[in-house]
This record gives C-alpha cells, sequence and structure tokens, in this order.
C-alpha cells in the first residue's frame, strides 16, 4: 500500500514536471519569435506572440492549481513539498519571462515598419543566450541537476556586457540626433527586457540548488528590478 501510494505520487511530480517543461518551451520559443518579429518588422507575428501571452498565463494557473491540489492531498515530506513549492514559482518566473517577450512584441507593433537605427546583432544575440540559459535552467531542475544549476548563472554575464554596450551605443544614437529617441528608447527597452529574462532565469537556478540540496543560494545579478515594458 505504501508502494502503491509513492508510485502514484511520484507520477503525479512527473506530471507537473512535464507541465513545466511545455510551460518552458512556450516561454523560450516566445522569447526567440518577439526577437525576430522585431528584426524582421513582422507584425503579424508580433500581434501573435502578444496573444499567445494569454494561453501561457492560463498555463501557469494551471500549473499552480494542479500543485497545490497535490500539495493538500497528498501530505508530502519535507523533500517533496521544496520540489512542489519550487515548481509553483518556477511557473511564476516563467510567466514573467513571458510576459518579458509579450513586452518586446509589443514594442515590435508600436515601431511598425519604421527602419532599424542600426543593424540588430546585439539583441538577437542576447535572445539566443537568454533562452539557451532558459533551456538548460529547465533541464537543471527536471533533473535535480545542482552542478548545472550552478553553472548557468555564470552567463548571465554575457547578457549583461552586451547589454552594457547596446546602452551606449543607444545613447550615442539618441545624443547624435534627437530624431532618434523614440526609436533609441524602445530599442533600449527590449535590451531591458532580455537581461531581466536572464535574471529570472538566475531566480530558476536558485530554486534548484534549493530544491535540490535545501540550501538557499543567491547569485550576484544586477539590483535593477523594474517591471516588464
Amino acid at each position: 500500500m505504501i508502494s502503491d501510494t509513492r508510485e502514484s505520487f511520484d507520477r503525479k511530480i512527473q506530471e507537473h514536471l512535464e507541465s513545466i517543461i511545455v510551460l518552458g518551451s512556450m516561454v523560450e520559443q516566445s522569447l526567440l519569435d518577439a526577437v525576430e518579429a522585431l528584426k524582421e518588422r513582422d507584425l503579424d507575428r508580433a500581434r501573435e506572440i502578444y496573444e499567445h501571452d494569454q494561453v501561457i498565463n492560463e498555463k501557469r494557473y494551471e500549473i499552480e492549481r494542479k500543485t497545490l491540489i497535490t500539495v493538500a492531498t497528498q501530505q508530502p515530506l519535507a523533500t517533496d513539498l521544496r520540489r512542489l513549492a519550487s515548481i509553483i514559482d518556477l511557473a511564476g518566473e516563467l510567466e514573467r519571462i513571458g510576459d518579458y517577450a509579450k513586452g518586446i512584441a509589443r514594442i515590435a507593433i508600436r515601431l511598425g515598419d519604421q527602419p532599424p537605427l542600426k543593424e540588430l546583432v546585439h539583441i538577437p544575440r542576447m535572445a539566443e543566450l537568454t533562452a539557451d540559459m532558459l533551456h538548460r535552467a529547465i533541464g537543471a531542475f527536471v533533473q535535480l541537476d545542482e552542478e548545472a544549476a550552478l553553472a548557468i548563472p555564470d552567463e548571465d554575464d554575457q547578457v549583461d556586457k552586451l547589454y552594457n554596450i547596446l546602452y551606449r551605443e543607444l545613447l550615442e544614437i539618441m545624443m547624435a540626433d534627437e530624431d532618434n529617441i523614440d526609436r533609441a528608447t524602445f530599442h533600449l527597452w527590449v535590451s531591458h527586457n532580455l537581461e531581466r529574462a536572464a535574471d529570472r532565469v538566475t531566480n530558476i537556478c536558485e530554486r534548484t540548488v534549493f530544491t535540490a540540496s535545501g540550501r538557499l543560494t543567491e547569485f550576484d545579478r544586477s539590483d535593477d528590478e523594474s517591471e516588464a515594458f
């Protein structure tokens, strides 16, 4: 009987983890697609990403609801409770990254078919780095790979460096011609959203370390806690 109960509980955990993988994949793709829509000035695609955010939100709350039911009905032990609590936390982090993708799509819509200030190089690279970090962070959480979770946040420095480079470039563009201020500001917000998304990935890694070991670890990060555009 105890064995059957444990097997049933483990299946529930696996179902919740599979849902996190699905949500993570949705968010990762939205982030990449939003930047691609911006780069290609594809307004139809940007609108689709903007509207798809509602699906991401619904998935987040579905995960929270089902996980809370498991907590209430299965009487999990301390280690299991950590994992279930972290699943709820990850769903929230992923939904927020989805908000950053939505914010980028909104900017793409507002920019419309205006020509870019400069060739988009740093922004797509930031998106690729962040999406790759996110993909591996979700894998680390599912596998309870503490070593990977400790290593991934170091890569956030690469995203921060690209953000700082782009920030300086955009400031120079704005100073050179005030007519470029609006478009430069929009591009700055895009890079800001990507930088914040990478910070959210760091949060996921912190939860993985906590789930695996019970140890609270806070990685170095930007103090900027402002919301998505």
